[in-house]
């Protein structure tokens, strides 16, 4: 199963292809776990693609969930919680309880109900981070 919709690699700003990335420049690979309805996850993502030297994957979460597994190994490199990677505005994670819910329990609903992520999840060779606001991808950078 194929997991990344689309991949771009951009260097000072300009979308190219990896293959003729050339020079001195160092690459980072970057996944962002993307929302494009979300204002904050395209500033993320824009900051990341003018970033020089950013091999970028951008997986449409809401498209291609993560995994259970997947989601526990981000909040854990994170350092968070689930229940701190929990979206609460616009979502019904109070009304199904998620809000006292076990750390199991939440990251099973996020995996079944991925708008129950908080976005964006930004992952780096550095770390992971919940990117709010959107400058804060620049920690990881």
């Amino acid at each position: 199963m194929q997991v990344v919709p689309w991949r771009v690699t951009a260097i000072s700003g300009a979308v190219v292809p990896s293959s003729t990335m050339r020079g001195s420049i160092k690459v980072m690979k970057a996944t962002i776990w993307h929302n494009p309805n979300c204002g904050t996850s395209r500033k993320t993502m824009a900051i990341l693609q003018e970033a020089p030297g950013i091999e970028l994957t951008v997986i449409e979460y809401l498209k291609f969930p993560p995994s259970v597994e997947k989601l526990s190994q981000l909040y854990r490199d994170a350092g968070m919680t689930p229940a701190q990677g929990l979206r609460l505005r616009n979502t019904d994670a109070e009304e199904l309880g998620l809000t006292t819910a076990s750390a199991e329990a939440i990251l099973a609903a996020m995996a079944a109900d991925p708008i129950l992520i908080e976005r964006p999840l930004v992952e780096t060779e550095k770390g992971v981070l919940l990117c709010r606001p959107q400058d804060k991808v620049h920690e990881i950078l």
